[in-house]
């Protein structure tokens, strides 16, 4: 099995309490939508308790970041920036009194980004590729990382039928630019995080042809974040609903490792944790979690459990 390595500007990044060494760690993303109408969960987590308690079994079930949000990338009504905040800020803080693990705020608004730091995030993710300008100067100022994402639409908005002479190409040169302009506005290279955003504005072969290619992506420089979990692209491609493409998002995610990928966006924790850890593993990253199989003069019987 051949491994791409990414040549990352800064490998070893410290996020809040915890220090990631993407040259032998994948980081597992969680994902809590604080929403009525997430895409995925259909507002399942968007009761307080519901969030929070999503957010800590997320950690024990191995995830090594939880990603808030509290307004989808979907096209639809702007949220009041008070609304949004309120939404996420008090999962941030509960979910910071419990543990150490990398909170990052999902949102493209600098009043709650702020907010969203001073109750513990240390991450904000933006997913529309800095529309706004002072999200970057927010990041910088409060010293957290900032993911920056590659999409052509205003934020909520409709992009139809977009079209691309090189998808991976005019990706990878988007986010060039982007972080460039992310540190103009003071964002330090090692703060930086790149998303190619699979499927925002893209169709599914569009998504199929960044994974494929994610390598030329990754030769950006700063890590990759790879949100394929349970999108649109690994549907169509297997013809499965929603409830239905847990396997298809482990091979994409497996598949974005392999092409320099270094924090996986998933809903499922558990199989997602597992596919990391054993990819890693593979990878002569991990040793085992115990060796007997073959290791003393006999095996042991084989049992059921």
């Amino acid at each position: 099995m051949s491994l791409y390595q990414p040549p990352l500007l800064h490998p070893v990044h410290r996020i809040g309490a915890r220090t990631l060494d993407f040259r032998r760690r994948v980081a597992l993303m969680a994902i809590i939508n604080r929403t009525p109408d997430s895409f995925y969960d259909g507002g399942r987590t968007f009761a307080l308790e519901a969030a929070v308690g999503a957010a800590l079994q997320a950690v024990r079930d191995g995830a090594d970041w939880v990603d808030i949000g509290g307004v989808p990338f979907a096209p639809g009504p702007a949220l009041d920036a008070a609304e949004e905040a309120a939404r996420v800020v008090p999962v941030i803080r509960a979910v910071r009194e419990s543990s150490d693990v990398i909170i990052s705020a999902d949102t493209f608004l600098p009043s709650v980004a702020e907010a969203a730091i001073e109750a513990g995030a240390t991450v904000i993710n933006d997913t529309t590729g800095l529309a706004n300008p002072d999200l970057a100067r927010v990041a910088a100022e409060a010293g957290v990382h900032l993911v920056i994402t590659h999409s052509l639409a205003a934020p909520r908005t409709a992009f139809p039928r977009p079209q691309y002479a090189d998808v991976v190409a005019e990706v990878a040169e988007f986010l060039r630019r982007r972080s460039g302009y992310a540190q103009e506005l003071g964002v330090p290279p090692e703060n930086i995080i790149i998303d190619p955003g699979h499927d925002l504005n893209k169709n599914t072969l569009h998504s199929l042809e960044l994974t494929r290619r994610l390598a030329e992506v990754a030769e950006v420089g700063y890590p990759v974040l790879a949100a394929v979990s349970n999108k649109d692209f690994v549907g169509e491609t297997l013809d499965a609903a929603k409830a239905d493409r847990v396997e298809g998002s482990l091979a994409a995610g497996v598949a974005s490792i392999m092409n320099g990928a270094r924090i996986l966006r998933m809903h499922n924790v558990p199989a997602a944790a597992s596919a990391i850890r054993m990819t890693e593993a593979i990878l002569g990253w991990r040793e085992p979690a115990y060796l007997r199989h073959n290791m003393g003069d006999a095996n042991e019987p084989a049992t059921l459990a």
